[in-house]
């Protein structure tokens, strides 16, 4: 039995705070959590989906081969028509070569859509999209719902958040 119930967040290496926070909430919708100046001061902070990303800041950010996150998108066509009109190259291949045309791929075994993008800083990104839709173990299918106003950590009274 996993004891594991979400994925509360991603934590990113980043160069450039507003340039970051500029590029996730045009490219992918993320929205800013303003959690105090106290917080805000140590790390910038999104909701994307009904999870976080968090970041740390430096110059020259690792990448590694291979490292990546996933996102379920809801409308495959019109994430791929977002991504043309704001020119964020997409590719079905983690490693993009020079020169490559945008292009993004189907699954056999679920039909779902998946292509990769790039942050700012490099940090790859999979989309994928599952036009089947998801199901539980009984094969009931189950709607996933982005509601953020329903979503927030209980704090404990007695924080401060002036800090």
């Amino acid at each position: 039995m996993s004891r594991v119930t979400t994925i509360h967040h991603v934590n990113l290496q980043i160069s450039d705070r507003e340039q970051t926070r500029d590029w996730y909430e045009k490219v992918l919708g993320a929205e800013f959590l303003d959690r105090s100046p106290a917080l805000n001061k140590g790390q910038l902070q999104l909701r994307l989906g009904n999870a976080e990303i968090h970041t740390n800041d430096t110059k020259e950010p690792v990448r590694v081969p291979g490292v990546h996150f996933a996102v379920e998108i809801d409308d495959w066509d019109e994430m791929i028509a977002h991504l043309d009109s704001l020119g964020i190259f997409y590719s079905k291949v983690q490693r993009q070569a020079p020169g490559a045309e945008k292009s993004w791929g189907i699954r056999d075994y679920t039909g779902n859509h998946y292509s990769y993008i790039r942050d700012p800083d490099g940090n790859i990104i999979e989309m994928v999209h599952h036009p089947l839709g998801i199901e539980d173990s009984a094969g009931k299918k189950v709607d996933l719902h982005h509601d953020a106003d329903s979503l927030s950590w209980t704090k404990r009274p007695e924080f401060d958040p002036a800090g």
